[in-house]
């Protein structure tokens, strides 16, 4: 396509997704309040305090929680947009993989949202721990919850990485030996993410947090070998065919 048409085509994915997000953001609206105390629950234990700063500050939470869950109930649809216009035109044996890449994406990014919720409350045991003796840490709710939000997206989109980067290879634009290549500047980039999006009191923290993602990625590095592997097996049979086949052709008459 030109790019004036690919244009045109993001324009369409980015419409519809926005479409999902304002429909699931309004179920959202619905969920507040449970999920609210839920996020509030882990700054209680930790000893803090959240405080509204303004009148304002209610709604303003009430709309970012809105929009926060809309983008989880969401993920199907966007997950499907976003992979529709990195791989655009596949055969119909080819569409499979978007299947696969949907299947293990939406899994993974809830299960990194899960385990940034499991990382909440080691962050604030960290962080409010170091309110000096005969204070207490008033935290604005505001501030809180865009620390959260971002904890739970960072280790969200981290997990849907390793998936892309097999969906990526099993269209044949990315091979295993390429990664395989860079796997050093990986692991400091996992580690790297982990320790910024799930800051801990200690190193041990940091590693835990990245272990996950350190297996994922290796698990995926493997998958993408194997299937080049593979692939290069087809082509051979299949040049070895090919050749088989002009040997035994019949000569063309003068």
């Amino acid at each position: 396509m030109s790019l004036k048409e690919h244009l045109i085509e993001l324009r369409n994915r980015l419409f519809i997704s926005l479409i999902a997000l304002f429909v699931t953001t309004v179920a959202g609206f619905f969920l507040y309040n449970p999920v609210m105390e839920i996020i509030m629950e882990p700054l209680a234990d930790a000893g803090g305090q959240a405080n509204f700063a303004s009148a304002v500050s209610p709604l303003d939470m009430l709309i970012k929680v809105s929009v926060f869950l809309g983008l989880i109930m969401s993920a199907p649809v966007w997950l499907y947009q976003l992979w529709a216009f990195i791989v655009p035109g596949l055969h119909k044996k080819e569409k499979w993989t978007t299947v696969g890449f949907i299947s293990a994406a939406l899994p993974l990014f809830l299960g990194g949202i899960v385990l940034g919720f499991w990382a909440l409350p080691y962050a604030l045991i960290f962080f409010v721990g170091l309110t000096p003796g005969g204070a207490v840490n008033y935290v604005t709710a505001p501030e809180y919850l865009d620390f959260v939000l971002r904890l739970f997206l960072a280790f969200g989109i981290a997990f849907l990485l390793p998936v892309l980067v097999v969906g990526l290879n099993m269209i044949g634009i990315l091979p295993g030996k390429l990664i395989l290549k860079n796997w050093r500047i990986t692991v400091f980039l996992i580690c790297l993410v982990a320790a910024m999006a799930a800051p801990g009191g200690d190193a041990l923290t940091m590693f835990v947090l990245a272990g996950p993602l350190l297996l994922l990625f290796v698990a995926a590095t493997g998958f993408c070998l194997y299937n080049d592997m593979r692939r290069a097996k087809r082509a051979a049979e299949r040049d070895k065919e090919n050749e088989e086949n002009a040997n035994n052709a019949s000569p063309l008459p003068d």
